[in-house]
């Protein structure tokens, strides 16, 4: 029993890094929301395959490097700061994607050409997966 109270004496720890991280999603999303040309959660309501597969790709790519640095370190600053970090990385993944690789990327989302969605969202993953790998302590 002694042991449940020990391991439950970082739960406060837990909990303030976990309300963070949700915290840097919500702010995420709503960058990432408002730099794109279209509604992404809309046409996500509406059945749309390739918002919802850029939108959630982007999602995930976030949440890797935070994953990263949380299990790294104990600190929120660096926690913040590299969120902040991630969440830049992820909005530049997105432009390159809709502007170089897919120029006429809004016109594709709308028309919910799934290629399109599985592309941008992989290059968000991937971006993500770069940055984690990147976060070594």
């Amino acid at each position: 029993m002694g042991s449940v109270f020990q391991s439950l004496q970082t739960l406060p720890s837990y909990l303030l890094f976990a309300a963070v991280m949700l915290g840097f999603l919500m702010l995420f999303i709503a960058a990432y929301t408002a730099v794109t040309p279209y509604r992404d959660l809309a046409l996500v309501r509406q059945g749309n395959t390739t918002a919802a597969l850029t939108l959630g790709g982007a999602m995930i790519g976030f949440a890797l490097p935070l994953m990263s640095v949380a299990s790294h370190t104990s600190s929120l600053v660096d926690l913040a700061v590299w969120g902040v970090i991630a969440l830049v990385s992820q909005i530049v993944a997105y432009l390159i994607g809709s502007r170089v690789l897919l120029p006429d990327f809004r016109a594709g989302v709308e028309a919910d050409r799934t290629a399109y969605g599985v592309l941008l969202g992989s290059l968000s993953i991937a971006v993500g997966l770069l940055n984690y790998g990147s976060l070594t302590y």
